[in-house]
């Protein structure tokens, strides 16, 4: 008799709590501020253009990327329309980027880690006139 009222008072217990366990398995979560999904990723991608004073692209800049933690260096020939792209970026590091042409050098743009976009784009201007 002690264990079936003991089990009647543990479900009744439980049943008027109503208590609901969430445990985040990734994916999509529930954002806060307008009832949309906001999508987690790993990775980012960063995007940019080349361009000299007059906004006109810059093909074949080299492009370098540093990451600020390990010190790595990276480069990109910038393309016809003088686009780069670096894929599967960590998103707990920061980046400093900037871009080179016939000894002319743009200045230095951060991507910082808090810089939650997943493809954020940074846009390097050179001055060739130098």
């Amino acid at each position: 008799m002690k264990r079936t009222f003991g089990t009647l008072l543990l479900l009744v217990v439980a049943l008027s709590c109503r208590a609901q366990l969430t445990i985040p398995m990734g994916g999509t979560s529930p954002s806060s501020d307008d009832g949309h999904k906001t999508t987690h990723f790993t990775s980012r991608i960063l995007t940019g253009t080349v361009l000299d004073k007059s906004d006109k692209p810059i093909a074949n800049a080299v492009v370098y990327m540093k990451n600020t933690k390990t010190l790595a260096m990276k480069s990109y020939i910038s393309q016809t329309a003088g686009t780069y792209r670096f894929p599967e970026l960590s998103l707990n590091v920061d980046y400093e980027v900037y871009a080179q042409k016939d000894g002319a050098k743009s200045k230095t743009k951060t991507l910082s880690q808090f810089d939650d976009r997943e493809k954020p784009n940074l846009n390097l201007q050179i001055d060739l006139n130098k």
